[in-house]
């Protein structure tokens, strides 16, 4: 790949979760801090995400598949992003607020796909040329954390200016759209049917006993997924962690770590307890958090977002390589967008609402909350999914090709 176009998708990628990072982290504790929100408000608030990531990204999918370019989308869809970010981090009432980021969800949960298009058009070997450019965007989420950490914006209330930070990196990115590879819309073959233009042929997967299981199983686990993503920041703030999203950022890099070593695990390990490690590592990340808050002490807080290579890998990126060999080449990207629908769409909507109550009842009159007893629900759920699920999964290592990754 030349040089140049290498620079370019790079610094798409990195600029794409740099904007998420910056904002996302925090918006727990902005919430809570500056608007005086209840859990479930916060927990309404994550649900947003899970909304954006139902219907919106078929229909840009569609506009990008048959009528717009993809990097023109991508460039209005971040105008657009970045002027909701801007207002959101500038108003002090919250049923604006949440107005502004379900808009800007629905605005920003397509254009995860759209930087996906365009990268991989751009590739002849996606298997060995796409990782190295993605993991720009690992980075661009790092960096974002550290900026706050560093800023102590936490500490000094000043969290609107991640939402301005943000803004200003969406606005970058879409300038920046329009210097990418023209990405036009492929020509559809007439004899696709519309059940295949609208990805329910990968339905047809849940056929199988043990996809069913995995299928059941990740929509499960978000809902766990949802309590870290939601209330681990306002957890930190809450007990006195100093740059909080700075060590949240580490969570990033034991995903970068991880994610090189997992070729080995999968040799020695196979698929079946690839997912089960993965599930395993949330409930000790969670019996982590639950030790670290009842004995004042804050390794085993760290210790729990360093498990998150983990927690993510082990479980969702093997999820996505065992969905893509038992899917094959027909329904590659169907079978993707199904389980990506079912975990972020259907699991963490489920999760933020049940999040935000346990927040809610565990709060005391003094304004903090009974941590121990909040984090030992998403404990609970993840081990129960475990065991139903290194019960009923079947399949082995004979199942994952390493690359098809």
């Amino acid at each position: 790949m030349d040089a140049t176009l290498r620079i370019k998708l790079s610094l798409m990628m990195f600029l794409q979760f740099f904007i998420k990072g910056a904002w996302f982290v925090t918006v727990g504790t902005f919430l809570i801090k500056n608007l005086q929100a209840t859990g479930t408000q916060v927990g309404l608030t994550f649900m947003a995400q899970s909304i954006g990531a139902i219907l919106p990204p078929f229909l840009i999918g569609l506009l990008a598949d048959r009528y717009v370019a993809a990097q023109r989308l991508l460039c209005v869809l971040h105008i657009i992003g970045g002027i909701l970010l801007w207002c959101a981090g500038s108003t002090a009432v919250f049923g604006s607020f949440y107005v502004l980021i379900l808009f800007y969800m629905m605005a920003y949960m397509p254009t995860m796909a759209l930087i996906n298009t365009i990268a991989f058009r751009q590739m002849s070997n996606p298997d060995k040329e796409f990782p190295p450019i993605r993991v720009f965007g690992t980075a661009g989420w790092v960096v974002a954390g550290l900026i706050i950490g560093y800023t102590a914006w936490e500490q000094h209330g000043q969290l609107p200016y991640t939402f301005k930070m943000a803004a200003i990196a969406s606005f970058i990115l879409a300038f920046l759209a329009l210097f990418l590879p023209a990405t036009p819309p492929l020509k559809k073959d007439s004899s696709v049917s519309l059940g295949e233009t609208l990805g329910l042929d990968a339905l047809r997967l849940l056929k199988d006993r043990s996809y069913l299981v995995f299928f059941l199983a990740s929509v499960a686990l978000c809902i766990p997924l949802a309590f870290y993503y939601s209330f681990t920041n306002p957890f930190f703030n809450e007990i006195g962690i100093r740059s909080a999203a700075g060590i949240q950022a580490l969570g990033q890099v034991s995903e970068l770590l991880f994610m090189l070593l997992m070729p080995l695990f999968f040799i020695r390990l196979g698929v079946k307890y690839m997912l089960g490690m993965g599930m395993l590592a949330w409930v000790v990340r969670y019996a982590l958090f639950r030790f670290g808050y009842l004995d004042g002490s804050e390794w085993p807080l760290v210790v729990g977002i360093l498990l998150h290579g983990i927690c993510f890998d082990f479980f969702f990126v093997t999820g996505q390589i065992y969905t893509n060999n038992k899917a094959g080449d027909r329904f590659k990207n169907a079978a993707q967008g199904l389980i990506t629908l079912a975990t972020y769409g259907v699991g963490m909507m489920m999760g933020s609402v049940l999040a935000g109550f346990v927040v809610d009842a565990n709060a005391t009159q003094d304004g903090f909350h009974r941590w121990d007893s909040i984090w030992i629900v998403p404990s609970l759920i993840a081990g129960m999914v475990l065991v139903v699920f290194l019960f009923l999964f079947k399949s082995g290592k004979k199942n994952i090709n390493l690359s098809s990754k």
